[in-house]
């Protein structure tokens, strides 16, 4: 028998073991593009600005960062932890601050969003500075307002501003926050998709295997330059026609991603996390101007 045979053969079958591999190594892509944090060594720690009005929302930003600190529980390990310290933009505007992400509350009015989720991009994929606004108009409504739907936006809208997306958009449970699946209504009391699960870990991993040259990352010792460096207030705003263009969005309407290109040339990123309401006339339209 031909010898080159013997070695097509052996292709195919190398092949077929890839295949069969496939599944188990691709469960965990669920990262925001290539979007990450520049810093020069792992773990470092992400400053998290509580700008958070009442000592619920506190406890559910406290409730998150520890759930996003602790890879343990999933015996591995994440190269970021996060830490609270009290926020530098306190208001509606919740301006992103260069180094941090900064968390805020307020009655953002019905415009049809839970939460949002905003970073700046230099070089195409570094983070810069990021925030998280969640929308009190519709948490202060019976449908919403419990400590599960609470917990599950508040983890997930800080993390994206870690380069996270979604694991699952459809509205099914991977028991994680990085999903869409609702704590409402019959599922309100269910602690489903309110914490990260252990394909979150994962990625995190795989998003900060390399090493950058310098940090975009406030530091004990940079917090103080960063702090002198001026933030294009223009470039934070909740007037939607101003986010830029669509980018994408999911099949059932409940997530889309907005970009904007700035002066300085960096780019803004929106995760807008719509209400059920929202998306329930037409999923696949622009949400943001059916109010």
């Amino acid at each position: 028998m031909p010898k080159n045979f013997h070695q097509h053969s052996l292709a195919i079958l190398l092949t077929g073991f890839a295949l069969v591999a496939l599944p188990s190594i691709s469960y965990a892509t669920h990262s925001w593009s290539s979007y990450h944090w520049a810093r020069t060594a792992n773990p470092f720690t992400l400053k998290i600005g509580d700008n958070l009005t009442s000592a619920d929302w506190k406890s559910k930003l406290a409730q998150a960062s520890l759930d996003w600190n602790n890879p343990q529980i999933f015996q591995t390990t994440s190269p970021l932890t996060t830490t609270i310290v009290t926020g530098s933009a306190p208001g509606k505007l919740c301006s992103m601050k260069t180094g941090t992400v900064q968390v805020c509350n307020s009655t953002y009015g019905n415009n049809g969003w839970l939460g949002l989720a905003s970073i700046n991009i230099t070089a195409g994929i570094h983070i810069t500075k990021g925030s998280a606004k969640m929308n009190d108009t519709y948490f202060n409504m019976p449908k919403y307002n419990n400590t599960n739907e609470r917990l599950h936006v508040m983890c997930q809208e800080i993390a994206h501003a870690f380069g996270l997306d979604h694991q699952s958009t459809n509205g099914s449970s991977q028991n994680t926050c990085m999903d869409y699946f609702s704590n409402t209504g019959v599922n309100a009391g269910s602690t489903l998709s309110t914490k990260p699960n252990a394909h979150d870990f994962e990625q995190l991993n795989i998003i900060y295997t390399h090493l950058d040259s310098t940090t975009a990352v406030a530091t004990s010792a940079l917090t103080a330059s960063f702090a002198k460096q001026p933030d294009d207030t223009a470039e934070e705003t909740d007037d939607p026609n101003k986010w830029g263009q669509l980018r994408s969005q999911s099949s059932n309407g409940r997530s889309s991603t907005y970009e904007r290109f700035n002066k300085d040339g960096s780019q803004t990123l929106i995760h807008v996390y719509w209400t059920d309401e929202a998306v329930q006339n037409c999923p696949r339209c622009d949400h943001r101007y059916d109010h």
